[in-house]
């Protein structure tokens, strides 16, 4: 049993360049704007050309040389390559799905898939100890799916078929002994993960597989997708609150655990569990997690922007603030059509509230990376609440 404080002290080291708290978010003042001020079209156009602005020279975004007094532990090379590799397919899915259709903007998206289809193939993990190679994996699924979404020449969509097919081959093989998928393994370092799968960790892999093979009609592995379920049920408390890992089954009342401490987890499982047919999760299900998402947002608000990771109450994470809203677009979609404008709305205007005077959206100071993936991330939602 490894308590998640035990895994924070793993999670992060000390560095000799530090860089305070308050200096990662400089000139990030949140927006002043009222929310209903500002439209999605106006808030999309702002994240884009913060991207755009920022994007590197090779296509790709963010990079490790900001750093603070505590980071998380991020072995090299494969460690920054996974982070850099995932922000980066964050950025250009945002910029894919948002429909921002402006000619700055689809450059960046050219230079960025031209990036990405030139390092993805290549995402692996070499020390045993952290596999966040499989986030590059999931990231770069959703990415190829919106390429694929975005254009229609026969070739291009060739190349990614081509592509998502090896990126799904590379999470059957980095799946955990004990089913699904994790991101540490302090233990048995054996040659398939034994450490440490999480609900969290599995759902990202799972949603990112079904987007790209339900978008390019390409079979997954059954056998890989039954054991995905069962391993995301197994961590599923009777309440679908869903714990942080395999081994906190055995503490489902611990505060990371219970409802405010799976907060952000939860839209997440059980969107997966949904895409992979659980009848158990049913619009009922859908609709109260929703519910308890806005009507409780301070939980995770409360961790938003903190640098150590789970020290907000309720052992919430800053990293999982726009992740968690960023599943609960893909719950409000497995609604029926009628019921899904409002909770639109409701989500959309949060996220406008949560924009940077930059244009940007942050939630957890990750070396350089949070720039690309929080806006990321909230420009798929707001083009899913067009």
């Amino acid at each position: 049993m490894r308590p998640v404080i035990t895994i924070l002290c793993l999670l992060t080291a000390s560095t000799t360049a530090e860089v305070k708290p308050a200096e990662v978010a400089a000139g990030d003042a949140p927006a002043k704007t009222a929310a209903a001020e500002v439209s999605i079209e106006q808030a999309i156009n702002k994240g884009a050309d913060f991207l755009v602005k920022h994007q590197n020279k090779n296509g790709s975004w963010g990079s490790a040389r900001r750093t603070k007094g505590l980071n998380i532990f991020a072995p090299l090379p494969d460690g920054h390559q996974a982070f850099h590799t995932a922000s980066s397919a964050l950025a250009l899915h945002g910029l894919l799905e948002c429909g921002d259709q402006r000619p700055a903007t689809l450059a960046a998206i050219e230079k960025g898939e031209a990036w990405l289809l030139s390092v993805l193939p290549l995402q692996r993990s070499i020390n045993p100890m952290a596999t966040y190679n499989i986030w590059a994996h999931s990231y770069g699924l959703r990415a190829l799916a919106s390429l694929y979404r975005h254009h229609e020449d026969p070739a291009k969509r060739a190349e990614y078929v081509r592509q998502a097919k090896i990126q799904v081959a590379k999470l059957a093989r980095y799946e955990d002994v004990n089913g699904g998928w994790g991101y540490l393994d302090f233990e048995g370092h054996t040659a398939k993960p034994s450490g440490m799968p999480t609900s969290f960790t599995t759902a990202t892999a799972v949603l990112g597989m079904k987007d790209a093979a339900t978008t390019m009609g390409f079979e997954l592995p059954p056998v890989l997708m039954k054991r995905s379920l069962a391993a995301m049920v197994l961590q599923r408390t009777g309440d679908f609150s869903y714990v942080y890992s395999r081994d906190h089954r055995y503490r489902p009342r611990v505060p990371i655990n219970r409802p405010a401490g799976s907060l952000g987890r939860s839209q997440a499982c059980n969107a997966a569990c949904r895409a992979l047919g659980d009848e158990s999760v049913t619009d009922e299900v859908l609709l109260t997690w929703l519910d308890r998402l806005f009507e409780r947002n301070g939980w995770l608000d409360m961790g938003r922007k903190r640098p150590i990771p789970h020290e907000a109450p309720a052992q919430v994470a800053g990293y999982f603030y726009f992740y968690g809203h960023y599943y609960a677009a893909d719950c409000i979609h497995m609604l029926p059509e009628k019921d899904q404008g409002p909770w639109k709305q409701k989500l959309a205007a949060l996220m406008i509230t949560k924009q940077e005077e930059n244009g940007s959206w942050w939630d957890y100071p990750l070396y350089d990376y949070h720039y690309a993936y929080g806006t990321g991330y909230v420009l798929a939602i707001l083009g899913k609440c067009r």
